[in-house]
C-alpha cells in the first residue's frame, strides 16, 4: 500500500505545483498514477481510479502525441481541475485505508507493580 500512497502523493504534489493545470495533469498521470496497479487499492475507491483512468485516455491521440495528452488537450480547465480534484481525494482515501491497516502501537507494562 505504501507505493500505492507514495504514487498518489507524488502525484498530487505535481498538481499543486506551478504551471498549467493540463500540463501538471499529464505529468502527474504519467509519471505516478499509470504505475498504480488498480489491485493494490483499497477496494472503496477502485471503481473511482477505474473512472479516471478511463477519462484519461479517450481520445485517440494525434501523431506525436499519447493519449493522456490527447484526452487533456481537448478538455476545458475546468474539466482538468476537477480530475485533479478526484486524484487528491483518492490521496486522502488511500492514506486512511493505510492508517487503518497498521498494527496498533502497543504500551510497554510495568512488571514492577508491587
Amino acid at each position: 500500500m505504501s507505493s500505492v500512497w507514495e504514487n498518489f502523493f507524488a502525484a498530487t504534489a505535481i498538481l499543486a505545483s506551478s504551471g498549467p493545470i493540463k500540463q501538471r495533469l499529464v505529468d502527474a498521470y504519467r509519471t505516478h498514477l499509470v504505475k498504480i496497479d488498480q489491485d493494490e487499492l483499497p477496494k472503496e475507491i477502485r471503481e473511482e481510479f477505474c473512472s479516471v483512468t478511463t477519462c484519461m485516455s479517450c481520445v485517440r491521440p494525434l501523431r506525436g502525441e499519447t493519449a493522456e495528452q490527447a484526452t487533456v488537450r481537448k478538455m476545458s480547465d475546468i474539466e482538468a481541475g476537477r480530475i485533479a480534484g478526484r486524484i487528491v481525494d483518492m490521496l486522502g482515501a488511500v492514506a486512511r485505508a493505510q492508517m487503518f491497516q497498521r498494527p496498533p502501537k502497543l504500551r510497554a507494562v510495568n512488571s514492577n507493580d508491587d
